[in-house]
């Protein structure tokens, strides 16, 4: 028998997700079917640590089993400036032609954007409702902020499975990320 918590990050350790952190950008890696070796520079330090540290609120969620981590969410918000359409070093668009950026056109900038960065199982805790307790915790945190009006969530290429998942919950597809590379989706918040 599993003995499941869910566990908010209050202390700004989130050491405990470099693991898993990993085992995700490895996992979008083998879903690739477009530029699957642009993961190979992308890992806990890269990713999203270097969010969590730069962003202006951040929200981990960590799911543990006996006291191990075995799955987590990530949120930020973050003020969103005109210069949204420069492309991270790691952007395969050497071949695309006019890439489009994480925002999309019809946006109007700067405002603050909630972002739902990763959220990630281990196998063997998928299909037990803890990916759906992670994701309604996570757009609870950012439907709280009175200025955020839209969350954003970013889906590489080839995880089709993520991507319906969001789509089942009220996001909508938004643009295609990079030529293909990534699938934003996103939902206007909900004022409760």
């Amino acid at each position: 028998m599993k003995n499941i918590t869910i566990e908010f990050v209050r202390d700004g350790n989130i050491e405990p997700c470099r693991e898993l952190c990993n085992e995700l950008m490895a996992f979008q890696k083998s879903k690739a079917v477009l530029a699957p070796e642009a993961f190979d520079s992308m890992n806990f330090d890269t990713r999203m640590k270097k969010s969590y540290e730069s962003a202006l609120e951040s929200q981990v969620i960590v799911v543990k089993d006996n006291g191990i981590p075995v799955g987590y969410v990530f949120s930020t918000v973050d003020i969103v400036e005109k210069n949204a359409g420069s492309y991270p070093q790691w952007a395969p668009i050497e071949n695309v032609e006019n890439p489009q950026g994480f925002y999309p056109e019809w946006i109007e900038l700067p405002q603050k954007i909630g972002c739902l960065s990763n959220l990630y199982l281990r196998d063997g805790y998928r299909d037990m409702g803890l990916g759906t307790k992670l994701f309604e915790k996570a757009m609870e945190w950012l439907e709280s902020f009175p200025d955020v009006d839209l969350v954003f969530i970013y889906i590489s290429n080839g995880n089709d499975a993520a991507l319906n998942f969001y789509l089942s919950r009220g996001f909508t597809f938004s643009h295609d990320v990079f030529g293909d590379f990534i699938k934003a989706v996103y939902k206007p918040v909900k004022r409760r």
